[in-house]
């Protein structure tokens, strides 16, 4: 799928953003890479906003941690 710059400039603000709302002690390996696969999933569903895009995975950091951190044990 093809994204215009603009798209692709407001799904790296959402990025981060969400990104800077996870505590350091929570922050494990392929978080940040997980986290940007929801929002281009969400993006490729439609969804275009910002704060739709941060919603969406704002929504899944919880379920994307448990994977993450049971993964690792």
């Amino acid at each position: 799928m093809q994204y215009s710059s603009e798209l692709i400039h407001t799904m790296r603000q959402a990025l981060e953003t969400v990104m800077a709302s996870v505590p350091a002690h929570q922050s494990v390996f392929g978080l940040k890479a997980a986290v940007a696969e929801c929002i281009l999933k969400a993006a490729a569903h439609g969804q275009t906003s910002y704060d739709g895009l941060v919603e969406s995975a704002s929504d899944q950091i919880q379920t994307i941690l448990a994977m993450l951190t049971w993964g690792a044990v």
